[in-house]
């Protein structure tokens, strides 16, 4: 096999590192800084004609920039003569906005995968995309990886005993079931009524939880509104603990607070997003990492092996 390097933009440098750590390499040698107007100015550093380049970027906050930075990375490989470029992105910015949902509305989860096709790259790499079928938006090979082991680690080792797994939408019930599955956990959901963008409201609690210890599982947590209302929604109804899990922590506007006034006693993430130093604050708060798991699909995808036995 020819070469393979690890490139990263301004995202997420931490989890880049321990990546790198766990392929037992150096992080490639790239330069990414901005003009004193504001213009981002990428340049490779090192050799990369011919080899196999991974480019890694969470297109998280400030998602324009971040998402311009991969842009600019993955044209500035393209045109150093990179045998193959794979874009690695842990979360995957403007998911939410998969489908027309009124109208004269952009598809903008289209517009982006388009966006980093058409700037050259190969494949892409992304950990649980909030809509499966995004990965249709890429006419290149897409491998959308689970932060599923990772979560079901932490739990089997900290909330083992008495558990059942709460879906806090009907849109996330099949993640959930295969979690409470794996788990041989009960299953409830929240009913769950959205009034407005980052405002929701939540009903009924479908399911037996009293007396139980309660897992809500979701794919990302963004304002923490959903998250707060399924919290307050299973206390009502007698359970013994409230926990969440998910992969991305977005954390944005008063989800800190919320989280440390709500009844939940832990909120368990991945580090696909970093915490800024609020979020850091907050001790409800547990992060685990995707590095080895990122690690093991790049070594895998540079070597033609099968991604999907990861998670059989």
């Amino acid at each position: 096999m020819y070469e393979f390097i690890l490139f990263t933009g301004n995202s997420n440098l931490t989890l880049a590192d321990e990546v790198c750590e766990y392929l037992n390499i150096s992080l490639g040698n790239a330069k990414v800084t901005t003009f004193s107007d504001g213009e981002i100015q990428i340049e490779i550093q090192e050799n990369i004609r011919g080899k196999d380049v991974f480019i890694m970027q969470s297109t998280c906050q400030p998602v324009n920039d971040l998402l311009v930075e991969l842009l600019l990375m993955i044209d500035a490989c393209r045109r150093s003569s990179a045998m193959r470029i794979t874009v690695v992105v842990p979360y995957y910015g403007y998911a939410r906005q998969d489908k027309k949902v009124a109208p004269r509305v952009p598809i903008s989860a289209k517009l982006v995968a388009n966006l980093i096709t058409m700037a050259g790259a190969n494949r892409i790499i992304t950990i649980d995309l909030h809509a499966g079928q995004i990965q249709g938006f890429f006419d290149i090979p897409v491998d959308n990886i689970f932060a599923a082991p990772v979560l079901l680690n932490y739990i089997k080792e900290n909330l083992k005993d008495d558990i059942i797994i709460v879906s806090p939408d009907a849109g996330g019930v099949e993640r959930a079931r295969a979690f409470a599955k794996r788990l041989h956990a009960g299953l409830a959901i929240i009913d769950k009524r959205r009034e407005a963008p980052n405002i929701a409201k939540a009903m009924n609690v479908i399911g037996d939880v009293k007396g139980k210890r309660v897992i809500i599982l979701d794919d990302m947590i963004d304002t923490a509104g959903t998250l707060m209302q399924a919290a307050e929604a299973l206390t009502q109804q007698g359970v013994k603990e409230v926990h969440a899990c998910c992969a991305h922590a977005v954390l944005s506007g008063p989800a800190i607070k919320r989280i440390c006034d709500s009844p939940l006693k832990s909120v368990v993430v991945t580090n696909t997003i970093p915490l800024n130093e609020k979020s850091k604050t907050c001790e409800k708060i547990r992060v685990l990492s995707v590095a080895e798991l990122l690690g093991e699909t790049i070594i895998r995808s540079h070597t033609g092996r099968s991604v999907s036995s990861l998670f059989v």
